[in-house]
């Protein structure tokens, strides 16, 4: 802590002087109370000098200008915004007393630099970034004092805890999942994202064979922020693909960060694409470009209530037997049925399954409600080959035509200069 005295309260006694103006050389006996200040300020000679770690004041500038030369350079951390204690997505400023700086080194625990520039004179160094919540930075400078001489300071100060945080979902949510050559890198965030290009600039997809791809933000069915990276075109079989999210105190908007970092692993299986036409009424299985295996299907019923989305459906889920109900999925028909080999296509409800009440309509009819419907021992068979992340590329006649992007993992809907243009950082490329 530093005590602070001020000045008129040093009393320093007078030299006596002869009747005839000169100086002698004998000084007068000291007082009382010139005694006591000699003692303060010996105590103040011994005090070490500290900086500004704790945030305490150093007093104004004009002040410390009048200090004796050869002083050390005492320096004050607070934030850009005038306040001594700084808070998460505070800029940090770095003040020079008594001299100025030449350089100016801030880090956190991780060793990450905050950068920052120093103003014209030298007296203080602001960072261009925010700082991040709860995190110690070690501040190192290099001064000189105001008769030249260099020196260094190290100082340290704490940000408070951030009031707010945002939390995330990964797509693989599981550390060395084997999924299909369409599956993209899916994050969904509990809270909006408004900073999306700060978020964005903190993520990074690795592979072991350099894959193309970009990153893209869109609205999931329920509303929520999700950015996904997706490759130019389908993974290449055994690709090993890495994410590195160091969202660890990065502001995503609004005063609400994260609290963590995040790493993701996984890698791709088997190159293998569903293809579904919807006019032929057929489904065919296809292992690196070869028709391993053909089924008849019926799929939905030709109206603008039931008719089979079209587009490329990323398989979201494999879920085995499920109840599955008309009023789930807004229709006007009532079924409850329990439903077995549910391979999940989009979020409003589209599955390919057994349907064994259209056993006599599959290959021949589409009468479903909007499903991809196969007989028992196809849909068995199809649910043992497939895994998340196949595409499902479903074509043909449809009223109602291609689904929306947000209805599952519709990253394929658009094409590849369309994706990239959803990126934050778009502009930039």
């Amino acid at each position: 802590m530093i005590s602070v005295l001020a000045a008129d309260h040093l009393q320093v006694p007078a030299t006596p002087v002869t009747t005839d103006g000169k100086h002698t050389h004998e000084p007068a006996a000291p007082s009382r109370r010139s005694r006591r200040s000699r003692s303060v300020r010996a105590a103040l000679a011994l005090m070490p000098l500290i900086g500004i770690g704790a945030l305490t004041a150093c007093g104004d500038d004009d002040a410390t200008e009048k200090a004796a030369p050869g002083n050390p350079v005492k320096v004050e951390l607070s934030a850009v915004r005038g306040t001594k204690g700084v808070k998460a997505g505070d800029r940090l400023k770095v003040s020079a007393f008594g001299g100025t700086f030449t350089e100016v080194t801030v880090t956190d625990s991780k060793g990450r630099r905050l950068p920052g520039d120093l103003d014209h004179d030298g007296r203080s160094w602001s960072s261009s970034q925010k700082t991040r919540p709860d995190t110690k930075y070690s501040v190192v400078g290099r001064t000189k004092d105001r008769d030249g001489k260099a020196g260094e300071i190290k100082e340290s100060v704490t940000t408070a805890k951030a009031d707010k945080l945002n939390k995330l979902a990964l797509n693989p949510s599981s550390q060395g999942a084997v999924v299909g050559v369409a599956q993209p890198v899916a994050i969904t965030f509990d809270f909006p994202v408004t900073d999306k290009a700060a978020v964005e600039k903190q993520l990074k997809v690795t592979t072991d064979n350099n894959t193309t791809g970009s990153w893209g933000w869109v609205k999931d069915r329920s509303g929520k922020d999700r950015v996904d990276w997706r490759p130019k075109e389908y993974w290449k079989a055994g690709t090993k693909v890495s994410l590195r999210a160091e969202l660890d105190g990065v502001d995503s908007g609004g005063g609400r960060y994260f609290a963590k970092d995040y790493d993701l692993n996984f890698s791709i299986g088997s190159h293998q694409v569903i293809k579904v036409d919807l006019d032929s009424k057929q489904l065919s299985f296809l292992q690196d470009g070869k028709e391993i295996k053909r089924l008849p299907v019926s799929a939905g019923k030709p109206d603008s209530e039931h008719s089979t989305w079209t587009g490329t459906f990323p398989l979201l889920a494999k879920e085995g037997t499920i109840n599955m109900k008309s009023e789930t999925v807004g229709l006007s028909n009532f079924y409850d049925k329990m439903v077995r080999d549910s391979m999940k296509l989009t979020d409003s409800g589209t599955y390919a399954h057994a349907a064994p009440w259209n056993s006599d309509k599959v290959g021949k009819i589409n009468n479903s409600s909007g499903c991809v419907g196969l007989t028992d021992a196809d849909a068995d068979w199809l649910y043992a080959k497939v895994r998340v992340g196949d595409p499902f590329e479903v074509s043909g006649s449809s009223i109602r035509g291609k689904a929306e992007a947000n209805n599952g993992l519709g990253d394929w809907m658009v094409d590849w200069s369309q994706w990239q243009q959803k990126s934050a950082l778009s502009s930039s490329r």
